[in-house]
């Protein structure tokens, strides 16, 4: 089962406060951008958030899992639980840095 078109909104619309939100497919599910920067990832209609020690003691409730094959462990977000979504957006977006552009290849 893939995230649904409509669970992908739901997210972003939940989240729509926290800065400028955007999505992007990859690999069947979805990344999360929040100032252009890459803080939930979403697969099978559940939200995880890396496993970082900033938002240890926030997510410690949290169960835990993996994303897809051959990923690390996340931590899973209560997307509903507005208050707590709303701390680790914010944490995590102050401590995760805009990724670096790719170089495109040359023929």
């Amino acid at each position: 089962m893939s995230t649904s078109p409509e669970f992908i909104e739901f997210v972003c619309e939940q989240i729509r406060d926290c800065g400028t939100v955007r999505y992007r497919k990859m690999f069947g599910e979805y990344m999360v951008y929040v100032n252009e920067k890459p803080i939930l990832l979403v697969c099978d209609n559940i939200v995880y958030v890396k496993k970082l020690s900033d938002i240890a003691e926030l997510m410690r409730d949290a169960e835990c899992a993996v994303p897809y094959q051959g990923a690390k462990e996340h931590y899973i977000l209560d997307i509903e639980n507005n208050v707590l979504t709303r701390e680790v957006i914010t944490v995590l977006e102050a401590v995760t840095p805009v990724p670096k552009p790719r170089k495109k290849k040359q023929s």
